[in-house]
């Protein structure tokens, strides 16, 4: 992840311009709507870093109405939290960057191997609450970086898109029975550096940091991509960030972390017609800044979250260690006038 803003801000001081504070946007995309917080989550264990970085959210089977958010810090491991924001389980794993899930298992990209990537598995145990590792799987040459896995019915094979931070995408199915294993179906290299990525059925969507969110669709062993966003400083600022999707109203939209003005892009899927920006304000639970991973699903999860969920990491809970802010989805969706 590049600390666009930053850098920008520390290059102007640098050459004399007019003196911007470092957390405040050189670049500014279009006005986005503003929204809160209704809840946060306790800070995650490494303090004085960019140590918090992606969430993803379990929903009971049992229970649509319960869910738990899973979530990583970079610097030492995975965090369960509830929708109140209390950490409730943790489990250490060094250098694990994004998570997802798949039924009650956990997958995240390990960068404890700078020169070979790994996935680290884990099974939740949602009722202790606990995080129980199974183990790691081999995922070919490379630093891994980004991951999201694909919604698929509970019995089929979990399908994965690991990311090495090179920009390299590879796409294959994980298998859990014994010691974890990787087997890639299909790969696509991106120019530059990419992360986040979600999928939408068959379609990965993938955001190049400084390029745009591309759109790959498998083509035998390799991809057909088509450049989607492309960065705007617009609609995407620089760096592009977390995506994810919801369903809402019968229409299912893709949001981007616009991380480079502090604000999140949403897009209409398939066509990807560009709906709006929304930017998390400070409120009770203070604003969100320089997100990296981002995560959001539809459904009722009681009085605090009746419309479904939108999570975000918070680059800056000062004076606190890094958290994520949880803010009620059907409000986004108002604000954007939907």
């Amino acid at each position: 992840m590049i600390r666009t803003t930053k850098l920008l801000a520390a290059a102007a001081l640098t050459t004399g311009l007019a003196g911007c504070a470092a957390s405040e946007p050189m670049i500014r995309g279009l006005p986005p709507v503003q929204v809160t917080a209704s809840g946060e989550t306790q800070p995650v264990g490494t303090g004085r870093a960019d140590a918090a970085d992606d969430p993803a959210i379990w929903i009971d089977p049992a229970n649509s109405n319960r869910a738990l958010i899973v979530a990583t810090d970079k610097k030492a491991g995975l965090h369960i939290y509830d929708l109140a924001g209390k950490d409730i389980a943790f489990a250490q794993a060094g250098l694990v960057n994004n998570v997802d899930v798949a039924g009650d298992i956990i997958v995240a990209s390990d960068r404890n191997d700078g020169v070979n990537a790994h996935l680290a598995v884990f099974r939740l145990d949602a009722e202790k609450p606990a995080i129980v590792p199974i183990g790691r799987a081999a995922a070919g040459p490379g630093e891994a970086y980004g991951l999201c896995l694909k919604k698929t019915a509970p019995g089929e094979p979990i399908v994965a898109a690991l990311i090495v931070k090179d920009g390299t995408v590879r796409v294959g199915t994980l298998a859990i029975d014994g010691t974890p294993r990787f087997t890639m179906q299909w790969e696509h290299k991106i120019a530059t550096q990419s992360e986040g990525c979600v999928f939408d059925g068959d379609t990965l969507y993938v955001g190049e940091e400084v390029g745009g969110i591309w759109e790959l669709k498998q083509n035998g062993t390799a991809a057909t991509a088509r450049m989607v966003a492309p960065v705007d400083n617009q609609r995407l600022v620089a760096d592009v960030e977390g995506l994810a999707t919801i369903d809402h109203q019968g229409q299912r939209y893709l949001i981007a972390s616009s991380q480079g003005d502090n604000a999140y892009a949403v897009f209409a899927l398939p066509s990807m017609e560009y709906v709006g920006r929304f930017a998390v304000a400070a409120g009770i639970f203070g604003a969100t800044s320089e997100t990296d991973g981002i995560e959001a699903v539809a459904g009722n999860f009681g009085p605090a979250f009746p419309g479904g969920l939108f999570l975000a990491q918070d680059g800056d809970n000062a004076p606190k260690a890094q958290n994520f802010k949880l803010v009620r989805w059907d409000q986004i969706a108002a604000a954007l006038g939907r």
